[in-house]
């Protein structure tokens, strides 16, 4: 039986504390996209909040992001260039401080790189096409430039390496530019990059492919690498790929590469296809390929869905729970699990450090409700249109979720 108090090993030796993993969240709190003092702030308190924290997502490429954002101080974080190791290197030093694992989560936005088209440069996707939600041009990348996306996420695993973070993950879920290449809705290709299934897995394994290639040049031997994905892309008509589709990406995944964890994205850590009677973790897990370990996030947000969540998965992955309580952890792991903050009040909120961007948009966005959440009204000074939403975890809870 697993415990959430157990040591995880992964297949290149590295260990984490406990089988708790804090989900990776955009803080907006990066200045031109570099680390600000909030952001070294946020992760410092989290040092404690997991076995192994995972770091934002942060932009390989020039024009990989920044994503959704509303000002030049609330930015995506980046790595596309050496001028951000400096930030970057205190993030994963502050978060290792209390001897648990520092992960960098890399991606490139592809269509949802908003704020780049603010700033003046491009939005590249696979397939120039229409989007209804899109009120901006899309650029269709040329296979030379596809290629050198590919060649950016081993650029920046490189980058990650020498911040001295003991991970990365590749983050291939949540509408993202490589789910983008993966999902047959977004993805018209007729190249080596898109027209049948096999096609649209190329990038993934290409860029898989490149930052192991990386790490076997760069890091140390117990470096950790995962990838995230998302079991399934399903919006009414609009079907990018299904549960049977992403099965055979994580198999392909996990035989080709010696990949230390999959990571699933979901609205809900229980939930199931239509078609199945299984969950998305019991039917994903089916294809991972041994060691890969399987870490599962979406509404766990209390001990008891934790402990439950292990029956399906070997590593929870929280992240509103985070946010209320940044030592959520340690405490379990400690025996105080009755001291754990299950909501935003005055104490919590102060014992959290939550980043400005992070106090203005969470009461504004539905998509993100956590109890006491309306506290964090009176402590912001911008009112942000309700409609603000992010790729995470998603669907709402109730206070009973959180005790």
């Amino acid at each position: 039986m697993k415990k959430l108090t157990d040591q995880a090993a992964f297949r290149h030796g590295g260990e984490i504390n406990t089988r708790i993993a804090q989900s990776p969240m955009l803080t907006n709190s990066g200045i031109d996209e570099k680390v600000s003092h909030d952001t070294i702030d946020y992760y410092a308190t989290r040092s404690q909040s997991a076995g192994m924290v995972i770091v934002e997502y942060t932009n390989v490429s020039p024009n990989g992001g920044p994503s959704r954002s509303w000002a030049r101080n609330r930015e995506q974080l980046a790595i596309y260039d050496d001028r951000f190791i400096e930030g970057l290197s205190k993030v994963a030093n502050v978060l290792k401080k209390d001897g648990n694992k520092a992960i960098l989560q890399l991606a490139h936005s592809g269509r949802e790189a908003a704020y780049r088209y603010t700033l003046g440069g491009r939005v590249e996707v696979p397939s120039a096409m229409n989007f209804p939600w899109i009120n901006y041009p899309l650029h269709e990348l040329t296979e030379d430039e596809v290629w050198q996306i590919v060649h950016d996420f081993g650029n920046a695993t490189k980058r990650a390496i020498k911040c001295g973070f003991d991970g990365i993950e590749i983050h291939g879920a949540n509408h993202y530019l490589i789910q983008q290449f993966f999902s047959s809705f977004s993805n018209h290709r007729t190249d080596y990059w898109g027209g049948n299934l096999e096609k649209r897995m190329n990038f993934s394994i290409e860029v898989t492919r490149e930052v192991l290639k990386s790490v076997k040049e760069n890091a140390p031997k117990d470096f950790i690498i995962g990838y995230r994905v998302s079991p399934e892309e399903i919006h009414g008509n609009n079907i990018g790929y299904t549960w049977h589709e992403s099965q055979k990406l994580v198999e392909k995944l996990t035989k080709l590469f010696d990949l230390d964890y999959i990571h699933l994205s979901t609205m809900d850590y229980a939930g199931k296809p239509e078609d199945s009677e299984l969950n998305y973790a019991q039917l994903l897990g089916k294809s991972i390929k041994t060691p890969t370990l399987e870490m599962i996030a979406g509404g766990i947000h209390s001990i008891k869905k934790m402990n439950d969540a292990l029956k399906y998965a070997d590593i929870v992955s929280l992240g509103r729970p985070t946010l209320i309580d940044p030592k959520i952890s340690y405490k379990i792991k400690n025996g105080l699990s009755k001291e754990i903050y299950l909501e935003f009040n005055k104490q919590s909120v102060e014992d959290s450090h939550l980043t400005p961007g992070l106090i203005e948009l969470l009461p504004n966005a539905p998509y993100f409700y956590m109890p006491g959440v309306e506290y964090l009204k009176e402590l912001s000074n911008v009112k942000l249109d309700s409609t603000v939403t992010h790729n995470g975890a998603s669907g709402k809870t109730t206070d009973k979720d959180y005790k």
